[in-house]
């Protein structure tokens, strides 16, 4: 038992509530399982920038749980007897295990359709129910860790380090659950767990427990249909399984993607197919991920089908490029597997970054990915290794992040990654990238930027002999070698351009004349872009006079997709046909996600005074009350997120980051906080100092840290980060319990905003640190979490 030196002043030692930390446990564990388990159905259901609405979701339902408790303490019941207390969180928490499931349940019969928001003002309506909805779970479980913390005194440490523990537990368990269920049963079988033991803390309710649990089993057993993920209509997988005959064979789940394997007249995988074929294309399976980006389960083509492949503009490297190894780099279906065993390559060698790709496919038989085959980032296979390619075939044709992922990060892509790819060719070695034509033109000319910076920092000189490009009707293809190209290489060229109806776009010495030859455009764009992008006078001018932003990216800037350029939003709008709905498509939502935010943040934050004023501040002063628990609630978000995003390419999976820091600084902030109750000394104000130096000092060390966790095993890395991390995180989960144990001596009330001050500033967080991030690099987040760190030890005084 936590002891206290004044025990007769504790409501929760006098509740007798022995079980209440395991229940505080339980909350946190289930409310971050759910969060988690929120954003991979989103991802499916609708697409990845909806699903980043959950997180802001979560914690505005916590904030709001805080203001509610603050403004009205005599209408929740929450009073200092024995029986309110106990029976008041109870009530929560069956609420809470209830709400899961069925929150759930209700947002997916709404009809919210993310294209309809651009004729349909009602959509927006359907937002405002899903947040409503999603929200209450999170408001729930706000209450009862807001409501254990103000009762707390003396144990608020431990009470805190309660739920720092869970929500790390929680968030790496999920990623177990999400491998062996579908996500939606994984909402079912927290609900159901919750609901099982919350007799453990009280039996007054068990009738509305036994009802519910009835319910919740008629549900899913009698009417399966309704929990199953309400997929858009206008999703990839949705329009194609419209067409007649079309039919729906498996999915298969995982806590990265879902696959699903189709069959439609729909799918007809050939990107840039040559208008010169004229004969059928084999019948193909479909496969989606997360229900877009169809591509092709190319083990199912028959040889007699294959003559197609010639006419693909991604067959060009293969077809120039010597026999012998090549390395395939996200193949998904295997189209270009299959392209590298028809063209008779001895060794082919193949690196997927979605591991469900190769899970599903092993599973269903196909031999795609039977050997030489590796899970994760190309480049940290690369850099493991001293194996040397006559070809590097890159495959953007299918499974590129959108919406809000625009300004996600993307490290396959940045100059790092490329050196990581040119090293490892052979001297006559070809790299050979392939990707979409996506009005307006930018994604290409980054790319021609990346590999020209990429070869520079090679010392690689002449650069403009060394780059080709080809384009169909609707793909291009960006060719470097190491060695510049010779006359028979663009001879080679010329005529397999001219034989299957592919236009060129640039070689050194090209004429405007050999260009826009097969399939012509209203303007000869991209001969004038490339040739200018290629010229090291007129790159810069180029790149800074266009209209979006197509720099290259390095790894402390990984934004591949992202190309705003805030200065030319009115040219962008108005070169968009004034449609507002590019903006959303293109992930371009940030800024106005930014200040919607802000604004709720506020009012949830100042409302409390207008109502209350400030009498409960007395002594204190709403500026250094609000700095303090603000700079808190900011700064352990940029960490947060800023190591995230660091060790996404070390560690290769976005969600494998997200739940090992996550747990990580959760976990060891957990034992920090326990730890203020028996090491008086951990409430001194000279550790917040201590731990803005510290701050500092993380954000110099994993400037260059990644490449040296890259190369160790998976479990060394986890192992690894969470020993790097643990005692940053040890000195994060001291300020905010510190903090609360100065304000309950002064007046308990306070504690409930102080939790939505800080709920509230970890809602604008993740989008701030991002867009100060795109502005200037990840390393700068976390020079400025240590600046919040030190805002907070100059006002932790002002609050004793």
């Amino acid at each position: 038992m936590i002891t206290s030196k004044e025990p007769e002043q504790n409501p929760l030692r006098k509740a007798s509530l022995r079980f209440l930390p395991l229940q505080v446990f339980i909350v946190s564990f289930i409310t971050l399982s759910y969060e988690t388990t929120l954003l991979r159905i989103f991802s499916i259901s609708l697409w990845y920038h909806f699903a980043f609405m959950i997180i802001s979701i979560a914690m505005l339902g916590v904030s709001i749980s805080g203001t509610i408790l603050y403004l009205l303490p005599g209408p929740t019941g929450i009073k200092k007897s024995k029986t309110s207390i106990k029976d008041m969180i109870n009530l929560f928490y069956i609420l809470l295990s209830i709400s899961i499931f069925f929150s759930y349940l209700i947002t997916n019969q709404i009809p919210f359709d993310p294209p309809r928001l651009a004729w349909e003002m009602i959509q927006l309506l359907y937002v405002v129910a899903y947040c409503l909805i999603l929200c209450i779970p999170f408001f729930l479980s706000g209450l009862i860790i807001a409501t254990v913390l103000r009762q707390a005194k003396e144990s608020v440490g431990f009470y805190y380090g309660m739920d720092l523990l869970g929500a790390g537990c929680g968030t790496f368990s999920v990623f177990f659950f999400l491998t062996i269920l579908p996500p939606e049963n994984v909402l079912v079988v927290l609900s159901i767990i919750t609901l099982f033991l919350s007799p453990l803390f009280s039996l007054k309710r068990i009738f509305l427990v036994s009802i519910s649990l009835v319910t919740i089993m008629i549900i899913i057993f009698i009417y399966p249909s309704l929990i199953k993920p309400r997929i858009s209509p206008y999703k990839p997988i949705s329009l194609a399984l419209k067409y007649p005959d079309a039919e729906h064979i498996s999915s298969f789940n995982s806590p990265f993607s879902r696959i699903d394997l189709i069959k439609s007249p729909a799918v007809r995988y050939a990107p840039g197919l040559s208008l010169q074929y004229l004969e059928p294309l084999p019948q193909q399976i479909g496969i989606t991920i997360d229900g877009d980006y169809i591509t092709a389960l190319a083990s199912e083509m028959k040889e007699t089908d294959l003559s197609f492949i010639k006419y693909l503009p991604s067959s060009i490297g293969f077809e120039l490029s010597k026999k012998s190894n090549v390395l395939l780099i996200d193949p998904k279906g295997g189209l270009d597997v299959l392209t590298a065993e028809f063209y008779k390559f001895k060794k082919i060698y193949k690196v997927e970054s979605d591991p469900t790709i190769i899970k599903t496919l092993n599973k269903i038989g196909a031999d795609t990915y039977r050997e030489n085959t590796w899970s994760g980032l190309a480049r940290t296979w690369l850099q493991k290794g001293e194996i040397f390619f006559d070809l590097i075939n890159i495959s953007m044709l299918s499974g590129m992040p959108g919406g809000v992922f625009g300004f996600s990060e993307d490290y396959r892509f940045t100059v790092e990654a490329f050196n990581q790819y040119i090293k490892h060719l052979k001297p006559d070695g070809f790299l050979s990238v392939n990707l979409y034509i996506i009005p307006p033109p930018r994604t290409e000319f980054r790319l021609i930027d990346t590999i020209y910076e990429s070869l520079e920092t090679l010392n690689i000189k002449d650069i403009e002999k060394h780059i080709i490009a080809i384009r169909s009707w609707g793909t291009i293809n960006i060719i470097a070698k190491k060695s510049p190209f010779v006359k028979k290489d663009i001879e080679l060229m010329k005529s397999i351009c001219n034989e299957r109806g592919f236009d060129l776009l640039y070689y050194k010495g090209i004429e405007m004349q050999e260009t826009d030859i097969f399939v012509q455009m209203s303007d000869n764009t991209y001969f004038e872009a490339f040739k200018r992008l290629m010229e090291k006078k007129e790159k810069k001018d180029f790149i800074d006079s266009y209209i979006f932003d197509i720099r290259a990216r390095n790894d402390n800037h990984p934004f591949f997709l992202y190309y705003l350029k805030l200065k030319n939003i009115k040219e962008i709008y108005r070169s968009m046909g004034e449609k507002w709905q590019f903006f959303i498509q293109e992930g371009y939502m940030l800024p106005m996600l930014l200040i919607i935010l802000l604004l709720l943040s506020l009012l949830i934050i100042f409302f409390p005074v207008t109502i209350k004023g400030t009498g409960p501040l007395r002594g204190i002063g709403i500026i250094p009350f609000f700095t303090y628990f603000a700079a808190l609630g900011i700064g352990y978000m940029f960490i947060e997120v800023a190591l995230i995003q660091k060790l996404i390419y070390p560690l290769e999976q976005p969600m494998i980051s997200f739940a090992v820091v996550v747990s990580s600084i959760v976990i060891s902030s957990a034992t920090g906080s326990i730890s203020i109750n028996k090491f008086k000394i951990l409430r001194k104000s000279y550790i917040l100092a201590i731990l803005s130096i510290l701050v500092v000092i993380y954000g110099i060390f994993f400037q260059n840290i990644d490449e040296t966790l890259a190369v160790l095993s998976t479990l060394s890395k986890v192992i690894m980060v969470f020993i790097l991390i643990f005692p940053l995180g040890f000195l994060m989960g001291i300020p905010f319990a510190s903090g609360l144990s100065l304000i309950i001596k002064r007046n308990e009330s306070l504690v409930p905003w102080a939790w939505a001050i800080n709920g509230s500033m970890s809602v604008l967080s993740p989008i701030l640190c991002v867009t100060i991030a795109l502005s200037t690099g990840y390393t700068n987040i976390f020079y400025l979490a240590g600046l919040l760190y030190f805002l907070a030890f100059c006002t932790q005084n002002r609050i004793k």
